[in-house]
């Protein structure tokens, strides 16, 4: 098997991959651009990404491909209808650079509320400026809002009530009796929580529901004075009207991710962080050393698992939820041809599998499968399995 490497990745990583017996491609510096041409030279069955766009035309491109590893947080950047239809495995490594991001976030809350990237300018200006910059409000006793409590946003509590903040979160997946194991409030709504907080923090994964999830209408919700940072993936936060809310001089905040950000690790940039209460930083926040290594680590684990057994952890573009109503469970004696035969009698049937599982008792004398389907099979098929040579017993179940 051949894995093309298509982003940087720590060599710890790398060998990892190639300790597995595959064959690594490595090319770090490949933009999206030139992945489609990449995976076809390549022959890859395995790709692992980070920043790299991966598009239709590469999913195109790459027939041989069976698995996209996303060696980080999120998807945005796959084109997961394009791996649908070409019946390719995507997934990412959730968790891992968490605490990484909460760092950065916590790092960025600071500088905010001390303005600390102004303090330093000056004092490099050789301008001594206490008077100016040692009015701060102070964190301990203030309100932060969290919009998200996965993984991300649950580092970020932790870290922030050592500081004294007292954590209030909105998350629908958040019941009130975790949220009091966590040492956090749960705010009713979004529009409420933001009206009472002091600074908000953003860490929800980039989609249809959570594009401009906050925009001009809940950022002229929150309080004069609050400060807002924002880690996530860029489109979660209106950009332009975080701008204007900035310009006007009514809140202040610092962005890790913007809308239309530059896919290199180099490259000009034009969002207006020349404005006075904008701090910016170039989408680093997963990017420490240890989130790295664990991250890689983590690919390699996935790949591991998917050259064992076929199967993928976490992968993001399997069915929710299942199409099947009713089981067949056949218990049968482990020889070949079994499974063909009672497959065979499905497809005369026109009953289309939905999954399928295979497992041979000890001793490997005999097994059993279960196969779901979407329709019934008649009376008349379940004998005919039931009649076959070699079958033990056959059940139909229905799926509640």
């Amino acid at each position: 098997m051949r894995v093309l490497i298509a982003d940087k990745l720590p060599s710890s990583g790398v060998r990892a991959i190639a300790d597995l017996g595959v064959e690594v491609v490595e090319r770090p510096d490949l933009q999206a651009s030139d992945l489609p041409a990449a995976l076809a030279q390549s022959a890859a069955e395995v790709l692992v990404v980070r920043s790299t766009k991966v598009t239709a035309e590469a999913f195109a491109s790459a027939p041989r491909l069976g698995l996209v590893v996303r060696a980080g947080a999120g998807v945005n950047t796959i084109d997961i209808g394009a791996a649908n239809r070409q019946g390719v495995f995507v997934t990412n490594c959730p968790g891992k650079n968490a605490i990484a991001v909460a760092e950065l976030t916590l790092g960025l809350i600071l500088a905010l509320d001390r303005r600390i990237p102004e303090a330093v300018a000056q004092m490099r200006q050789g301008q001594w400026n206490k008077k100016r910059f040692g009015q701060a409000e102070g964190l301990h006793g203030r309100r932060l809002g969290l919009v998200g409590f996965g993984h991300i946003g649950r580092e970020v509590a932790s870290r922030a009530r050592a500081f004294g903040l007292v954590v209030e979160v909105f998350d629908p997946a958040l019941d009130r009796a975790t949220a009091e194991s966590l040492d956090v409030e749960c705010a009713s709504d979004l529009d409420s929580m933001l009206r009472g907080v002091d600074i908000v923090s953003i860490h929800v994964p980039y989609g249809k529901a959570t594009h401009h999830l906050i925009g001009g209408r809940e950022l002229a919700l929150l309080r004069d004075g609050a400060l807002v940072v924002h880690t996530s993936r860029g489109g979660v936060v209106d950009d332009g009207a975080l701008a204007e809310a900035v310009r006007t001089g009514r809140i202040r905040a610092a962005l890790d991710v913007f809308e239309n950000e530059p896919t290199a690790s180099e490259g000009a940039f034009t969002w207006p962080i020349e404005l006075s209460g904008l701090y910016a930083t170039p989408h680093i926040g997963a990017s420490t050393e240890q989130a790295e290594r664990a991250t890689a680590a983590d690919a390699a684990r996935i790949i591991h698992e998917y050259l064992r057994t076929g199967n993928v952890p976490s992968a993001v573009n399997l069915q929710r939820g299942r199409a099947a109503h009713f089981t067949v469970v056949v218990r049968h004696r482990d020889r070949v041809g079994v499974l063909a035969g009672i497959l065979g009698g499905l497809r005369e049937e026109q009953l289309n599998v939905q999954e399928m599982q295979n497992v041979v008792f000890e001793g490997q004398e005999t097994a059993c499968a279960s196969i779901s389907l979407e329709r019934q099979p008649s009376p008349d098929l379940i004998e005919r399995l039931r009649a076959q040579p070699d079958v033990i017993a056959v059940d139909l179940r229905e799926i509640p």
